[in-house]
């Protein structure tokens, strides 16, 4: 198979379904903001971390469930987001926060390299969030995406925060 088909040479791309849209379709805006995103992830490497790179490891194969998932947007599909995907996200959000400091105030994004790239990813994470906020009031099927999606940008925050955390970084707080 070759990498380039030309097919999309004057602004289309497929469908799973085969339907020719624009590339600028909110279901490819969607799906392409997750691949974003998941990119993003996989720009962190935390050897040192184990806990955390398995996390990470099984989020990028959750993010590719959930594009997926949009690429289908019809009812039904073999491959979901599930509630016990959240529950595991919840699980290692809670994890972490045994481990934090309590947070008393909104801190900046940064601090380490590893904890500034997974403050970054949740900024992408909400991003892919509101594109499929989007893609869902133009009535296409989302499933769990939506809820998976806002646990994620939760835990890429705690993820972050507690990397800087490990890293003896102080968190700063913004002045006002």
């Amino acid at each position: 198979m070759k990498i380039y088909t030309k097919r999309g040479d004057l602004g289309k791309t497929d469908l799973a379904s085969g339907e020719r849209v624009d590339k600028d379709d909110i279901r490819i805006e969607s799906d392409g903001t997750v691949d974003e995103l998941n990119s993003s992830i996989g720009l962190v490497s935390m050897a040192k971390y184990r806990d955390i790179e398995a996390h990470l490891n099984e989020i990028q194969n959750h993010l590719h469930i959930i594009q997926a998932q949009l690429a289908r947007v019809e009812e039904g599909g073999e491959v979901r987001i599930t509630f016990e995907h959240i529950q595991l996200v919840e699980s290692w959000i809670d994890d972490c926060e045994e481990e934090l400091e309590p947070l008393q105030s909104f801190i900046l994004p940064g601090g380490s390299e590893e904890g500034a790239k997974l403050h970054n990813s949740r900024a992408i994470c909400r991003r892919a969030e509101r594109r499929v906020v989007a893609l869902s009031k133009e009535g296409n099927e989302v499933g769990l995406c939506i809820e998976y999606l806002n646990r994620l940008s939760d835990a890429m925050f705690v993820f972050a925060r507690l990397i800087n955390q490990r890293e003896g970084v102080e968190e700063k707080n913004p002045s006002y």
